[in-house]
């Protein structure tokens, strides 16, 4: 299986980016579906998902089974979220509500091992299908991505970005916005939305590091990409889920548009009666 970070580095240096799959129902099955969608990574959000840290496990391994590199969104910058994450096997941590150098140097401490970071030593499963699997082999591979999403992570973005092990920067576009009193949503419009998020995409340029965004869909994901940022998610399980499903039912109740039609027809078909 192709490491997270070769993925990352290979989508940056072809100019094209990664695209990435993100899971919020907690099912093996969901996961091994993402896996199996050609998508470069796939992210298990156990913030705003429905996962806990038990079907955690089971998605990873079921994304295991599609060669697909996993990221993790922990549900807060704690280091026990963050290392039973690594320990299960995720290849990258998403830590959310990062505002300062202090949060993101506790992030780094928590995914590194030491002298890098304070990581405890337990890689239960991580070090199942890595070869030579030691400290420095762990600390090569593992990503620490802050998200960037609130007043005060934007106000000190450099620092945060600037940050010894920090690798990429992951953009929250609706957080952003709540934090800055718009209208929370991944459709950046506004024109002081979209100018928040530049401010970040340069803030990585500066510091070296990967831009990354949660975008609606895949016009936005392409926008983006088009942008600078190298590191996009399409949508989420649950989402594409709902929006397949509710195309189609459209289409047969027939509201639906052309377009709509026309990707119904080719998409709703099953394997089984």
């Amino acid at each position: 299986m192709t490491s997270l970070r070769e993925t990352l580095d290979a989508g940056v240096k072809a100019g094209t980016g990664t695209i990435g799959g993100w899971c919020a129902i907690p099912s093996v099955f969901s996961a091994e579906l993402m896996g199996r969608c050609g998508f470069d990574w796939v992210c298990i959000d156990t913030q705003h998902g429905l996962i806990g840290y038990d079907q955690l496990t089971g998605m990873i391994q079921g994304l295991a089974i599609t060669g697909t590199p996993v990221v993790a969104r922990v549900p807060w910058n704690q280091p026990d979220h963050i290392m039973k994450a690594l320990d299960a096997g995720a290849q990258g941590i998403i830590v959310p509500m990062v505002n300062t150098a202090e949060d993101a140097k506790a992030a780094v401490d928590a995914v590194k091992y030491p002298p890098e970071g304070a990581r405890s030593w337990g890689p239960i499963r991580a070090a199942l299908d890595v070869p030579g699997y030691a400290p420095d082999v762990a600390n090569r591979r593992t990503i620490v991505v802050p998200m960037i999403e609130t007043r005060e992570g934007v106000a000190n973005m450099d620092e945060i970005l600037s940050t010894p092990g920090v690798d990429a920067a992951y953009v929250g576009p609706s957080d952003l916005a709540l934090a800055h009193g718009m209208t929370p949503t991944l459709n950046a419009t506004e024109p002081e939305h979209v100018k928040l998020i530049e401010s970040i995409l340069a803030a990585c340029d500066r510091n070296g590091v990967i831009p990354g965004i949660h975008t609606d869909g895949i016009d936005n994901a392409m926008r983006w990409r088009e942008m600078g940022f190298r590191m996009m998610t399409l949508a989420s399980d649950a989402v594409l889920m709902r929006q397949a499903a509710s195309s189609a039912v459209r289409v047969f109740k027939e509201e639906g548009t052309g377009e709509e039609k026309a990707a119904a027809r080719t998409t709703t078909g099953g394997t089984y009666a």
